[in-house]
């Protein structure tokens, strides 16, 4: 035991000696987890929008006003022909058209129904897609208060009686629909992640080119109490990464913790420990620091795309589905949004419990299996 805490000593001494370290442990972390916070949002806001009014009736420009009443829409102009419309979209000066055809009014006076022309731009399809039910939204409000403006329903006894149906919505878990209540549980686990798996990988791998771990392996140092002393202080400072991450997400952006904290810590202790093996695993087959950050950074970029962090999971395809049963971020990012937001329990989180103890003795033990002494 004695001889572990000596190498976490000199582990810790090392970190803090390195002064370009300090601000890549404690500095770069919280300026991305502020920055990303409000950047990785998918909200969409400022949607410049433009019509090509053809009817120029009082209804034609109550369905205008409709559109500059909400805050999304951002009025680019109106245009004369449909030409001069498409040209301006092509120039990225309007993003959505919407053509007004000739006798809107007197179309819905008389036949109760029109149609509307919605031109969308979709170099991005998901944004468009966002648009798409902003703007289906909009008419679909203005179709409901315009009728009882020029409908008038009389009722007798030989008529069925009208019933109108009101939906009112309950949002659950994030009454307030802030994009950042989901995403900021989602961006601490990367960074934490991210750190300790790039750090741990490096350190090993910065043993092997200053050449003190030759000097360390014919010592009579044991295999796993180099390693756990090797990687101890990563994983320690991990949990404290955790900790300030946890209380700038309740400071700063009022993200509730509504599950105990307790199984939060408990849960990162065991995934960090599936990393720092991850990490340790990596330095094992690599022999320059720029190696271990190719390789660590070449699965991190798979692990986040697969994780749920940005699309949810049940959006892609079957396969792709399946293939995220053995990321490790996965069930990190889904733990910590349950327990964080809907307030889970250990029963409901038990499943990602075990899978990752199972993740964190498979990985380990290959990491040391791995691990050798000897050139």
């Amino acid at each position: 035991m004695k001889i572990i805490l000596f190498i976490i000593q000199k582990e810790f001494k090392q970190i803090f000696r390195n002064k370009a370290m300090l601000p890549l442990l404690f500095v770069m972390p919280f300026m991305q987890l502020l920055i990303l916070s409000y950047a990785a949002s998918f909200e969409i806001k400022n949607i410049k929008i433009g019509f090509v009014n053809h009817d120029n009736s009082q209804t034609s420009y109550k369905l205008i006003s409709k559109f500059q009443s909400v805050s999304i829409f951002s009025l680019s102009e109106n245009f004369s022909t449909i030409k001069d419309a498409e040209a301006s979209m092509e120039q990225g000066k309007v993003d959505v058209i919407v053509e007004i055809p000739n006798h809107l009014e007197k179309k819905l006076l008389n036949d109760n129904e029109t149609s509307l022309s919605v031109i969308i731009n979709a170099i991005d399809g998901a944004a468009a897609g966002i648009e798409n039910v902003y703007v289906t939204q909009v008419i679909k409000d203005f179709n409901q208060s315009i009728k009882s403006e020029l409908v008038i329903t009389s009722f007798d006894s030989e008529n069925e009686p009208y019933f109108n149906v009101i939906v009112i919505p309950s949002f659950w878990y994030n009454n307030t629909l802030n994009y950042k209540t989901y995403m900021v549980p989602g961006i601490l686990v990367l960074l934490v992640t991210m750190l300790t798996l790039f750090l741990s990988g490096m350190n090993i791998v910065r043993e092997k080119e200053i050449g003190t771990l030759e000097q360390i392996n014919v010592t009579p140092i044991k295999k796993h109490q180099f390693i756990v002393g090797k990687l101890f202080p990563f994983w320690v400072i991990g949990l404290l990464v955790l900790t300030i991450g946890l209380l700038i997400a309740k400071i700063v952006f009022s993200i509730p913790i509504l599950g105990n904290v307790f199984i939060i810590y408990g849960f990162a202790a065991l995934y960090l420990m599936v990393i720092l093996g991850i990490g340790l695993f990596i330095s094992n087959f690599t022999e320059t620091q720029q190696q271990s950050m190719f390789i660590s950074w070449f699965f991190m970029v798979v692990f986040i795309l697969m994780s749920g962090l940005f699309t949810p999971i049940e959006s892609m395809p079957v396969w792709a589905q399946r293939i995220t049963y053995i990321n490790p971020i996965r069930y990190f990012v889904e733990f910590t949004r349950m327990v964080m937001l809907k307030g889970s329990g250990f029963y409901e989180v038990r499943i990602h419990f075990i899978i990752i103890v199972a993740y964190a003795i498979l990985v380990n033990f290959l990491a040391i299996w791995s691990y050798k002494k000897v050139n």
